[in-house]
C-alpha cells in the first residue's frame, strides 16, 4: 500500500526525551521516505532538529509549519516542524537528559493528542521517553499508556507489541515478577481480551480475530503442581470471553506458544506478564518492534525501545523501529477512516 496515497492526514510525531534518540531517528527517518514512509511531521524544535542534523551530518532540511495541513507541501524537500508549544527550559545535551525540559515532552504530547481528538491528524507516534526523569519534573504516571488513557478520559488501555508476523498483549506490565500473581485477575484478562478483539478487528482488519492465551506457570501448572492460577484466574477468563463470542484459546505453555507452526494458529497472543510477550517478539525482531496503544479513540504508536542515552551523542540509532510505527500507524489510520 503507498500510504502518502490512502492516507489523507499526516501522522504526527512527538519530541520525546530530547537528550535521546528521538531526533536522530526522526531525521534518519525523512530521509528513508522513498521506502513507503508515510506523510509525517515532528513535533519539536527546529533548532535542536538542525543541530543533531548537523553534528550527524544526517542530510535532513527542516521547516517550520505553522498546521498539519502544511505538512504534505513541505514533505518532499524537508522535515515539517511544529513548534512545541512549550518551549525547552534547560540546553540539550544528548546523552544528559535534564528534568526542566519535562514540561516541553508533556506539552508535545498534549498537542499531538489534542490535534488527533480534533481530526487534524490520521494519528501519532511517540518518540521515547525516559520515566524516571519525566517523573523529577512532576510528572505523575508511570508512562505514555497511562497518560493517553487519562486524556482519552480515563479509558481502559492495552499496551501492544507488534513486529510482521507476532502481536503480543502483557496482562500486567510494568511489576515486579514476584507481584504479577497478585496483581493478575480474570477481570483483567477479560478488560484485555475484549479490548484486543475489538482492536484487531477495527485497526488490523481481522473479521475474526484468533487470540491464544499463554500460561502463567510453567507446564500451565501441571494440574496445579507448579501454581493454580491457570484453574482459578486464567481459564475463567477465557471460558468467559470464549461465551462473548471471542476466538480464543489457552491458556497454554508459554514456552510452546511461540514458535512458527504455534504462531500461525493465531493472531495475537495474550501474555500474563511483560517479558513473558516481549522476550519472543525481540528474539524474532529485534528492531523493528511497534509499541500499540489499543482502547483509545485515536491511534497511538511508538518505537518499541527506549532513549537510549548511551549511544544519543554517537549517530549511530536504528530508525527502523521508528519506521515501521509511523506506517502501522497510518494503516490503522486509514482503516479507521474507511471503517
Amino acid at each position: 500500500m503507498n500510504h502518502q496515497n490512502a492516507l489523507a492526514l499526516p501522522i504526527a510525531l512527538t519530541m520525546g526525551e530530547p537528550a535521546g534518540i528521538g531526533g536522530e531517528i526522526a531525521l534518519k527517518t525523512w530521509t528513508a521516505r522513498s521506502a513507503g514512509v508515510p506523510v509525517f511531521f515532528a513535533i519539536d524544535s527546529i533548532a535542536r532538529l538542525q543541530a543533531i542534523a548537523t553534528q550527524f551530518g544526517i542530510a535532513c532540511p527542516v521547516k517550520a509549519i505553522a498546521a498539519p495541513d502544511e505538512a504534505a507541501a513541505v514533505f518532499a524537500s524537508a522535515l515539517p516542524v511544529l513548534p512545541l508549544p512549550t518551549a525547552l527550559a534547560a540546553p540539550v545535551q544528548l546523552g544528559a537528559p535534564d528534568e526542566r525540559n519535562g514540561h516541553a515532552v508533556v506539552g508535545a504530547i498534549d498537542l499531538a493528542v489534542g490535534l488527533a481528538q480534533h481530526g487534524s491528524v490520521g494519528g501519532f507516534v511517540t518518540n521515547p521517553i525516559n520515566k524516571a526523569v519525566l517523573q523529577k519534573s512532576g510528572f505523575a504516571f508511570p508512562g505514555h499508556t497511562e497518560y493517553l488513557g487519562h486524556l482519552a478520559g480515563d479509558k481502559p488501555t492495552v499496551m501492544m507489541l507488534a513486529i510482521e508476523g507476532l502481536r503480543v498483549v502483557p496482562v500486567t506490565v510494568h511489576l515486579a515478577l514476584r507481584d504479577v500473581p497478585t496483581a493478575l485477575t480474570s477481570e483483567a484478562i477479560v478488560t484485555c481480551g475484549r479490548i484486543l478483539a475489538a482492536a484487531l478487528r477495527a485497526d488490523f482488519g481481522i473479521d475474526r480475530p484468533r487470540i491464544a492465551v499463554a500460561a502463567l506457570n510453567p507446564h500451565a501448572g501441571e494440574k496445579g503442581v507448579m501454581g493454580d492460577e491457570e484453574t482459578r484466574i486464567i481459564a475463567p477468563a477465557v471460558a468467559q470471553l470464549r461465551a462473548e463470542g471471542v476466538a480464543i484459546t489457552g491458556p497454554a505453555p508459554a514456552d510452546t506458544l511461540f514458535h512458527a507452526s504455534a504462531r500461525a494458529g493465531f493472531d495475537a497472543a495474550l501474555c500474563m506478564y511483560h517479558d513473558q510477550a516481549l522476550i519472543p517478539l525481540k528474539t524474532l525482531d529485534f528492531a523493528g518492534g511497534v509499541n500499540v496503544t489499543l482502547g483509545l479513540p485515536f491511534v497511538r504508536c511508538s518505537p518499541d525501545h527506549g532513549t537510549a542515552f548511551d549511544i544519543a551523542d554517537q549517530g549511530i540509532a536504528d530508525p527502523s523501529s521508528l519506521i515501521a510505527a509511523l506506517k502501522l500507524a497510518a494503516t490503522m489510520a486509514t482503516r479507521r477512516a474507511h471503517g
